[in-house]
């Protein structure tokens, strides 16, 4: 029997503090650097996270979406600040990406960073979900 790691509930906001959520990660955690045309411009850097595992506790009433593409992935971002906190990812639509920059500081919180190639995502989307590969 396997021993998940003790999660904790960290919290975060867009710029303005309109929108606000939390996401329940382990002490140490991926955090993904990806070059696609949307990351880089926003300079979001990804936390993946469970469904279960994250809340909007305020704002969305202040969320706007943006689709392009295959409509898949469902960028939110705050309608007052523009800052896009989180949003629902391509690469796992069931679940929820949060941008580590939104996230409250946490010195507890350990990063290991690593490199997504999203330029070429179709190529490189099994490196982090397998699910999609098959």
């Amino acid at each position: 029997m396997t021993n998940s790691p003790t999660k904790s509930w960290r919290h975060g906001e867009c710029h303005c503090g309109e929108v606000g959520f939390a996401a329940n990660l382990p002490d140490s955690v991926v955090a993904l650097s990806c070059n696609c045309s949307v990351c880089s411009k926003s300079g979001f850097i990804h936390l993946i996270v469970e469904k279960d595992d994250f809340r909007i506790e305020r704002g969305a009433e202040s969320l706007t979406t943006y689709t392009f593409g295959s409509h898949t992935a469902k960028h939110m971002f705050c309608s007052r600040c523009g800052v896009k906190a989180f949003y629902v990812p391509r690469s796992h639509p069931d679940g929820w990406t949060v941008n580590l920059r939104c996230l409250d500081a946490d010195a507890n919180l350990q990063l290991r960073f690593e490199e997504f190639d999203g330029a070429n995502w179709e190529d490189n989307v099994v490196k982090i979900n397998p699910e999609l590969g098959q």
